[in-house]
């Protein structure tokens, strides 16, 4: 088999070169684009008895994709936002290979015409500050995974940043003193440094002052030194929230995430009145337009816009039947 035609170099030159080395994407990206393509692999050796390293690149056909996609869905329950993600780094991949094997341009063209799946967009969900003040008087004080803890969640709906923004804090990352912040390097490699209220700059000065764990430096480490895990932290978010739901019900029926904790500092800072542009550059937002579904989240701001508004003077009027024909159309 040709270098060519094979899939593997292909694969690891789009890996290696493509996104590594020439666009540099997050840790995070890449880890979701091996995600996909392992599953695809896996998938593919199923369906067509071949082996990822014997694969050629015109074996990945769009019918090919296509089925993988509904088998995600079908069988493994993701949502259709996650399948649309998957198909993102598909098509990414097929992009580049429209460039190192024009050759197999009609079957690129055909993948890359597979459509992303439409979604109802849902509000975003965000805590209220009686709940966050449950949440963060949870972890118990005495024990050095409980201050950890608190000091995660403190920072984590204080700065908004992402779950892997957060893992991936190190101590030389947090400036104290005057003017102190946080530094990081976030979505599309783009630094940011983000400002520290009083009461949180107090806690992760005294979090500082804890002994070291592990040799990486990471500000908020596992047990064992190293970087907490996607399901480490759900695992400490969903432990507090229930010793939280005793003193606040309302928590009962919420999932904590870092995510959540995100919108609620977004959401916080919208009803404080605090521009769009502002919390787009606080978040990290690239454009200000994705900072507009903070606007649906919250029915106070909407509360408060409807007492602005002059209401209409209106009186009540019978009910008149429309024609026939024109009812049932709007009955469609």
């Amino acid at each position: 088999m040709s270098d060519k035609a094979s899939l593997a170099p292909l694969l690891e030159r789009f890996f290696l070169q493509r996104l590594m080395q020439q666009r540099q994407v997050s840790p995070h990206t890449i880890a979701s684009y091996r995600d996909t393509f392992c599953r695809l692999l896996k998938f593919t050796q199923q369906h067509l008895h071949t082996g990822p390293s014997q694969l050629r690149f015109e074996q990945i056909t769009a019918p090919l994709v296509g089925k993988f996609l509904d088998h995600l869905e079908k069988h493994d329950g993701i949502s259709v936002r996650t399948r649309n993600l998957r198909l993102t780094a598909i098509h990414s991949f097929f992009r580049y290979a429209a460039f190192e094997a024009p050759e197999h341009g009609l079957q690129i063209q055909r993948v890359l015409a597979i459509p992303s799946k439409r979604f109802t967009r849902t509000l975003v969900g965000f805590l209220t500050r009686p709940e966050v003040d449950a949440l963060l008087a949870a972890p118990a004080a005495n024990t050095w995974s409980g201050r950890r803890d608190h000091a995660f969640m403190m920072a984590a709906v204080q700065t908004g940043f992402r779950l892997s923004e957060m893992t991936g804090l190190k101590r030389e990352d947090l400036i104290l003193g005057a003017g102190a912040h946080f530094r990081v390097i976030g979505k599309g490699r783009r630094e940011r440094c983000t400002p520290l209220a009083k009461a949180t700059r107090a806690v992760l000065k005294a979090w500082m002052r804890e002994p070291q764990r592990g040799e990486d430096h990471i500000l908020f480490p596992n047990a064992r030194g190293g970087r907490l895990t996607v399901h480490g932290v759900q695992y400490l978010l969903n432990k507090h929230r229930r010793v939280a739901a005793r003193i606040c019900p309302s928590l009962e029926k919420k999932r904590v995430t870092v995510h959540r904790l995100r919108h609620t500092m977004a959401v916080d800072m919208l009803q404080e009145g605090v521009d769009r542009s502002t919390i787009a550059l606080w978040l990290g937002h690239q454009h200000v337009q994705t900072t507009q579904i903070y606007l649906d989240a919250t029915l106070a701001m909407k509360e408060k816009a409807l007492a602005k508004a002059t209401p209409r003077k209106a009186r009540p009027s019978r009910y008149r039947p429309d024609d026939r024909l024109l009812a049932f159309l709007k009955d469609l």
